[in-house]
């Protein structure tokens, strides 16, 4: 046998025993996909998967199908992602231009040995690492300027599972003018997102829900400091920068992936709006409705289509009066308008007496007993006086 021969026998042998190894234990993932299919207890993901068992949800596995936009790879939006990650979301899309500082150490997602990676790329290899079902596409650009606004749009509306419109996008941004450019975006397209925050002292954070003309959007009721479009990179102050807790960025994103699933699986009531405070654990919920005036044209039209959209008529179904439900009133009870003369609506039965009768008040007192009350004179020592002989 040539040594060509041999080799390629070889090879041969080699290809049959990969071939039994795959049939036997299967890919990596095609291993926790069959996990992630299994509900049973021994499987570490049944746990998402018992929602449908437990009647929370109809069909968790629908999860696999939404595809979700995440802007701001920050202390919010990484927790966020990676939720949605261990949640086995069918696809997700990261937007940051940031990189990975040693500051950001603090967080509950990047590790010291990704310091100076783009945080997208960082985040998609830990996020790859937590479940490879998950398909990840990442976005390392300012969504703000010009150009990168025109790709960030056509993105949000062409790049889901279908090759459509995102199904929800996810503001976990930490700026204003980064806050306007998803807003003007979504009220263009009218797509439903819902953004989030945490205030400088790193003791508040709220989420709020945005869906264009039905609720209101982030230009109907602008922060007054920024609302006159003032440059906010000059309201900074020298020396002060905004702190930051693991523990309020994790709970904000707790919050905001909570009301997401809620909206994409249809269970529970998705928030309007929903405040933290940790000083004094207080949760302010409010409904807030859009600006007629709002300064986004997009804003005003969705408006307008929200309120010519015809809203599924209630059938009114006639009450019929079938009568009492017992014919017989063998103690003679009745419903009593107090409002009028005892003597004129009780109805005693037989065999049955008042142990007591209310005297009836007159609608008017006298006017010599009015001029007489008046006239009287009681001195407060003898009111006083009268009360403790009682």
């Amino acid at each position: 046998m040539t040594s060509v021969e041999a080799l390629k026998q070889k090879i041969a042998e080699l290809e049959a025993t990969i071939a039994q190894i795959s049939q036997k234990h299967g890919t990596k993932r095609e291993k926790i996909a069959t996990l992630s299919a299994e509900v049973v207890d021994s499987n570490p993901y049944s746990r998402l998967m018992a929602l449908k068992r437990m009647g929370i949800v109809n069909n968790y596995e629908k999860i696999r199908e939404f595809t979700v936009a995440v802007v701001g790879v920050g202390g919010v939006g990484s927790v966020t992602a990676e939720m949605l990650t261990r949640c086995g979301i069918g696809r997700l899309l990261l937007f940051d231009y940031d990189k990975v500082e040693l500051a950001n150490m603090n967080r509950l997602f990047f590790q010291p040995h990704q310091s100076g990676l783009s945080k997208v790329d960082a985040a998609a290899e830990t996020l790859k690492n937590i479940n490879p079902d998950v398909d990840i596409h990442t976005y390392n650009y300012n969504i703000t300027t010009v150009d990168n606004f025109d790709n960030f749009v056509k993105t949000l509306t062409t790049c889901s599972l279908t090759n459509g419109p995102v199904d929800l996008v996810l503001s976990c941004v930490d700026n204003f003018e980064a806050r306007l450019a998803i807003n003007t975006a979504c009220n263009e397209f009218n797509l439903n997102w819902f953004e989030s925050g945490v205030s400088e002292n790193a003791v508040s954070g709220h989420i709020q829900f945005m869906s264009p003309g039905e609720t209101a959007c982030f230009a109907c009721a602008p922060p007054l400091i920024v609302a006159s479009n003032i440059d906010e990179k000059t309201l900074k102050r020298d020396g002060v920068c905004a702190a930051s807790l693991p523990t309020t960025m994790g709970i904000v994103a707790g919050f905001l992936v909570q009301n997401t699933l809620k909206y994409l699986l249809q269970f529970g009531q998705v928030t309007n709006y929903l405040g933290y405070n940790a000083l004094n654990d207080f949760f302010p919920t409010m409904n807030l409705r859009p600006n007629p005036i709002c300064s986004d044209k997009n804003c005003r039209l969705r408006q307008a289509e929200f309120v010519a959209k015809p809203r599924p008529e209630q059938a009114q179904e006639a009450v019929e009066d079938e009568g009492p439900i017992h014919e017989s009133n063998e103690w003679g009870i009745s419903l009593v308008d107090e409002s009028k003369d005892e003597k004129e609506n009780v109805a005693v039965a037989e065999g049955l007496s008042l142990a007591y009768t209310v005297p009836g008040v007159p609608d008017t007192i006298p006017l010599e007993q009015a001029q007489e009350a008046t006239n009287n004179d009681v001195s407060l020592e003898d009111l006083m006086a009268q009360m403790k002989s009682i």
